[in-house]
This record gives C-alpha cells, sequence and structure tokens, in this order.
C-alpha cells in the first residue's frame, strides 16, 4: 500500500493549517495511539517547514529562527535520544545534537553543511512505502521528492521514527535519508 502526501506551501495559512492538524492529532493520538493519520499530519508539516526555511531565507529574513523552530516542534532532542542521518553528510554522518541538526538545515561554514533547507525547496512530495504505528511509536518509510526553485524534483529515500512526547505530540526520534542507488 502506497500512502501520497504533498506538502506544498501555501504561505502563512497552509503551515497554520497543519500546525492546528498537529495539534488535534497529538490530543487523539495521546487518548488512543498513534494513528496512520498522525503521521501523515507529521510528514506534511515537516514538508511545509522545509520549504517555509528556504522561503524565509529567500526573502532575506531569519531562516535561522525558522529552522530553529521546526527542529524545536518536530524532533525530539529535548524528549530522547535522536538518530538524524540527514542525506548530504558524509564527514558528520549523524546528528545527535539539537545543534547538529540545525548546522545541517542552514549551513556552518568550515564545515560539510550548505545548509539543506536554504536551497530553495518549494514543495516535499511524500510517497510512502509503509508507515506502522502503535500505541507510542511509530515508522513510515519511503521516497519524498524535494522541489527545486526550478520545478525539478529530487527523489531521496526516507526512513522516519516517531515518538509521543509528554503533551502527545508526535516527534521525530529517527530519520534517515539517502540519495536512492545507482549504478554506474
Amino acid at each position: 500500500m502506497r500512502t501520497i502526501i504533498k506538502a506544498a506551501l501555501g504561505g502563512a495559512a497552509a503551515i497554520a493549517m497543519a500546525a492546528c492538524a498537529t495539534t488535534a492529532s497529538a490530543d487523539d493520538a495521546a487518548a488512543s495511539g498513534i494513528t496512520e493519520a498522525d503521521v501523515v499530519a507529521a510528514q506534511t508539516e515537516w514538508g511545509n517547514g522545509i520549504a517555509a526555511i528556504a522561503s524565509v531565507h529567500r526573502e532575506g529574513g531569519d531562516f535561522a529562527a525558522r529552522a530553529t523552530e521546526h527542529i524545536n516542534t518536530l524532533y525530539a532532542y529535548d524528549e530522547t535520544a535522536v538518530m538524524f542521518k540527514p542525506t548530504l553528510a558524509a564527514e558528520d554522518q549523524f546528528r545527535e545534537t539539537f545543534d547538529e541538526a540545525l548546522s545541517y538545515f542552514i549551513g556552518t561554514e568550515g564545515t560539510e553543511d550548505s545548509g539543506f533547507a536554504i536551497k530553495g525547496w518549494t514543495n516535499v512530495r511524500w510517497e510512502s512505502n509503509g508507515i506502522y504505528t502503535d500505541n507510542d511509536s511509530a515508522t513510515a518509510m519511503g521516497n519524498y521528492y524535494f522541489t527545486g526553485p526550478d520545478g525539478s524534483e529530487t527523489k531521496v529515500e526516507y526512513t522516519f521514527g516517531y515518538v509521543l512526547d509528554d503533551e502527545g505530540a508526535l516527534k521525530i526520534n529517527l530519520h534517515h535519508s539517502s540519495l536512492p542507488y545507482s549504478a554506474g
């Protein structure tokens, strides 16, 4: 079964709607366990966040603050250990801390991090190969597609794990991304 999700940047209203949907689903998740719909909402919010960081950067705004909000809202760094293996990381392959994740998203001079989230992405589209849920955790795996400023898509393979935080919100505790294998 494939679940296809489109997380388009539709301005502040779309981001606010996604945040409200995630808050409502977090309350539902706390009461009845995590559902596939909760994971889909979290994926949508993550994709909208990446596009929003790129938009704020493009407009000359405080993209570091937007990326900080993205990580604080969606990742479980304050709750538990987070296993984060970004797509474009070779020297510092794993990002166990908030600061390492922020560096990957917005870049840090003198490191391999050029700022994945500020590359101009306008959309993130999800195709889940599977979403598995239980009462307090979930895992999703598949492909997601990042739309660049020129309209081209970059396909990336992903595995995300989720846990509930103390308030019942879904947070990422596992994020692994990689470019598809290419023979040759």
